[in-house]
C-alpha cells in the first residue's frame, strides 16, 4: 500500500522579539519624517519670511529709485515755472496731459502760453481736415470735430482756385500729404515724431526728415532758436510786418512744449508783437527749441471749448493745418 503525504505550508508567527524589532525600527523611521518634516516645515516659514522681506526691501528701492529719478524732472519744471514767473490761470490735467494757461503782458504786447507736458504721444495730433484739398475750418472748427482739449493753428497756406492748400512739406499719420519738399528761402518743418518729442528745422532729404520718425507735422518761417541757441532772423520776417498776431510752437529740454499765441489787432505791423521780442522772450524763459507757426489772422488758440485770444480778423480763420491737443 502505498502513502500519499502532501506536504502543507507552515506559517511561522514571529516571535515577540521579532514585533518588537519592527515596531521600534518604524517608530525610528517616524520619528526621522517627523524631523524632516518639521525641518521642511521651518525651513519653508523661513523661505517665506526671507522672501516676504526681500519683496518689501524692492519695492523701497523701487519707489526710492523712482523719487530720486523724478527729482531732476521736478526741480527742472520749478526753475521753468520760476522763469515764467507767473502763476498759471487754469489747468487742464489727466493721465494723458498736463496743460498749464498763462498770460503774458510785458507791455509792448499781450499774448498767452501754455505750457503742456504730454504724457503720452497720442496727447497731440494734427487735424488736416476734409479728405478733398484745399478744404480749410477754423481752430475750433477742428477742437469740436475731434473732441480735443485745445488746438492752435499750425502751418502756413498758399490760396489757389478758391481753396487753401497746407505750404509745402506736410505729413499726416506719417505720410507726406504731398510729397517731400527740401526746405528752400527761409522755410522750416515743424512737427511730432513718434515718441511725442518735437521735431523741427530746414531739411535738405527726404531722408534726413525721416530719420527723425515724424508723426505730423506742417510747415512755415522761420526757426527762432534750435537746440538752445537764437538763429538769426531773416530781415524780411523782421521788418515785413514788424510787429503782428503771432503763434509759436517750442521745447525744453524735458520734452515740455511752450505755445506762445499774441494778439494783435491788424497785421500791419502797429499791433502784436516783433519776432526779436519773441525770440528773446523764449530763450531768457529757458525755451531749448522754437519754431514761427502762422501768425496774423490765423492766430488761434482754443481751450476749453472757448477762443482764448482775440483774433485780428475779428473771428478765427479758417486754415488747413491744426496742432491739438487731447486728454
Amino acid at each position: 500500500m502505498q502513502i500519499h503525504w502532501k506536504p502543507e505550508a507552515i506559517v511561522l508567527e514571529p516571535t515577540n522579539m521579532e514585533l518588537q524589532q519592527k515596531l521600534k525600527t518604524t517608530s525610528e523611521t517616524l520619528s526621522v519624517a517627523e524631523g524632516a518634516a518639521k525641518y521642511t516645515t521651518a525651513t519653508i516659514r523661513k523661505t517665506a519670511m526671507l522672501y516676504q522681506q526681500t519683496n518689501e526691501t524692492f519695492t523701497h528701492v523701487v519707489h526710492a529709485s523712482s523719487s530720486v529719478a523724478a527729482k531732476p524732472e521736478l526741480i527742472y519744471n520749478r526753475r521753468i515755472v520760476q522763469q515764467i514767473g507767473l502763476s498759471p490761470i487754469e489747468i487742464v490735467q489727466s493721465n494723458k496731459i498736463r496743460i498749464e494757461l498763462y498770460k503774458f503782458n510785458p507791455g509792448d504786447y499781450r499774448a498767452y502760453a501754455m505750457k503742456i507736458k504730454l504724457k503720452e504721444p497720442s496727447a497731440m495730433k494734427m487735424a488736416l481736415e476734409g479728405t478733398v484739398p484745399g478744404t480749410a475750418v477754423t481752430t475750433m472748427q477742428a477742437v469740436q470735430h475731434t473732441g480735443a482739449v485745445a488746438g492752435i493753428n499750425a502751418g502756413g497756406f498758399a490760396d489757389m482756385g478758391g481753396k487753401r492748400y497746407p505750404l509745402s512739406t506736410t505729413i499726416q499719420n506719417g505720410k507726406y500729404i504731398n510729397g517731400f519738399e527740401p526746405s528752400f528761402k527761409d522755410l522750416s518743418f515743424v512737427g511730432i515724431n513718434e515718441t511725442g518729442q518735437l521735431i523741427g528745422g530746414k531739411f535738405s532729404s527726404q531722408s534726413q526728415l525721416d530719420s527723425l520718425k515724424p508723426s505730423f507735422g506742417a510747415t512755415f518761417v522761420p526757426v527762432l532758436i534750435q537746440n538752445g541757441m537764437k538763429t538769426k532772423i531773416p530781415d524780411q520776417w523782421i521788418t515785413s510786418p514788424y510787429r503782428a498776431p503771432r503763434t509759436i510752437i517750442g521745447n525744453y529740454k524735458d520734452d515740455q512744449l511752450l505755445v506762445v499765441v499774441v494778439d494783435g489787432y491788424n497785421e500791419n505791423g502797429s499791433s502784436g508783437a516783433s519776432l526779436p521780442e519773441l525770440q528773446d522772450k523764449l530763450y531768457n524763459l529757458g525755451v531749448y527749441n522754437a519754431y514761427n507757426l502762422d501768425g496774423g489772422g490765423s492766430a488761434s488758440l482754443i481751450l476749453n471749448g472757448r477762443v482764448v485770444n482775440t483774433p485780428s480778423d475779428g473771428a478765427l480763420r479758417p486754415v488747413p493745418t491744426h496742432f491739438l491737443f487731447f486728454k
